[in-house]
């Protein structure tokens, strides 16, 4: 009915009503936090474009995870910054590498935490790119060995889930024919399905060391203009056996994830990426923001475009918040 009949303020009367009436509900099971590890003791290394945010020894992983289990977030993903870099990224699939170190001490210490594993090479290839560099390309599937090999460590050092972000074709089957070849059948994949070549990653190649030595990454991560593209490429990780998939970025891609929702029925997660993160802090620092309501809108925003889970770097801060 017409106004006055009709008067939608009605339900926004009062904080309780607003809350009661909400069609989109936020809460720290929905976070994923994100951890740089790297070797030595009592290592708190701050990365200077990512307020907030340190490279951490393993020692301090635990207690950083400690910190987000305390705050009700569930689960964590690594990326690890090796000691040395080679041509194949050898610490990625070594049984000792930081990362398989990290992922044994952080299921020791708090068995219940999810530990999820980023997957890919360019953190410890002495080139920055995410595969086997051949003729001055990646070479596509020389670099699926690898992967696969990696994969197995990480299993094997207790990992929950393998998140492959590198956007191999195929790379999905092959980590998981490996994973099932050396008997960890129930570790699942977290397939970064969608990734595209966006300039909002910036920050983050400082936190993992992991920036290209020349050229881009163009030839394998996606066009921005693209979404049916990306549908496709969904298509193909769930058809290879992705137990959960990702949309990456976030902000500058809701309508895909919105698409991706309405097309895929697996867990879907939102990867609220390096420069997002830090346009936020930015903003905030400069008093041109409120950052605790940027931050919770735009994780409701995510939410609300049909993401599941959200990979973020302020998991901490908003975990804090919602509980307040």
């Amino acid at each position: 009915m017409p106004y006055p009949a009709t008067r939608p303020r009605r339900l926004r009367v009062t904080a309780t009503l607003r809350r009661m009436v909400s069609e989109t509900t936020l809460a720290p099971d929905d976070f994923i936090y994100p951890l740089f590890v790297v070797h030595g003791v009592g290592v708190r290394r701050p990365i200077g474009s990512m307020p907030g945010i340190c490279q951490l020894s393993v020692d301090e992983a635990v207690a950083e995870a400690g910190r987000a289990l305390g705050l009700g977030i569930p689960a964590v993903l690594l990326f690890g910054v090796p000691a040395t870099k080679d041509a194949v990224g050898s610490e990625n699939f070594a049984d000792d590498g930081i990362v398989q170190q990290a992922t044994r001490a952080l299921k020791a210490a708090h068995p219940e935490l999810l530990v999820i594993v980023d997957l890919c090479m360019c953190e410890y290839t002495d080139h920055g790119h995410c595969g086997v560099i051949r003729d001055g390309r990646v070479d596509n599937d020389a670099t699926l060995e690898i992967l696969g090999r990696a994969a197995v460590t990480y299993a094997r050092a207790g990992a929950d889930l393998i998140a492959p972000s590198g956007m191999m074709d195929g790379m999905v089957a092959a980590i998981r024919a490996a994973l099932d070849g050396a008997g960890f059948a129930e570790t699942g994949i977290f397939s970064y399905a969608v990734k595209y070549a966006s300039a909002f990653y910036g920050p983050f190649r400082e936190a993992a060391e992991g920036a290209p030595r020349f050229g881009d990454r163009k030839t394998h991560q996606m066009d921005p203009a693209n979404v049916r593209e990306a549908l496709r490429e969904l298509a193909l990780d769930v058809a290879e056996g992705a137990d959960l998939v990702m949309v990456k970025p976030a902000l500058p891609y809701l309508d895909v994830v919105r698409r991706v929702r309405e097309a895929c029925d697996l867990p879907l997660a939102a990867y609220n990426v390096s420069g997002e993160y830090a346009m936020i802090k930015a903003a905030a620092a400069n008093g041109w923001i409120d950052e605790r309501a940027a931050v919770l809108e735009l994780l409701t925003g995510i939410k609300r475009a049909g993401a599941d889970l959200i990979v973020t770097y302020h998991a901490l801060d908003a975990a804090r918040w919602l509980r307040a």
